[in-house]
């Protein structure tokens, strides 16, 4: 399970809008929220993510276990 408020956290982070992440890893706002609500990316987008954001420790993001 995502760990959504990590997300946020590099989005932020890295000075970006949700719009702006969406277009960079070619993603419709609507499909962005609709991923972050599900708690779920797959590995193409999971891939983008990490480059688009720089993430060091992706790990601690998109596979976590226990997410509050």
């Amino acid at each position: 399970m995502v760990n959504i408020n990590k997300l946020k956290a590099a989005v932020v982070e890295k000075g970006m809008t949700y719009g702006d992440v969406a277009e960079s890893i070619g993603m419709s706002r609507k499909t962005w929220y609709d991923r972050i609500n599900a708690r779920k990316f797959d590995s193409d987008e999971m891939y983008k993510l990490i480059k688009v954001l720089d993430i060091q420790n992706p790990a601690d993001i998109f596979f976590a276990d226990d997410v509050t």
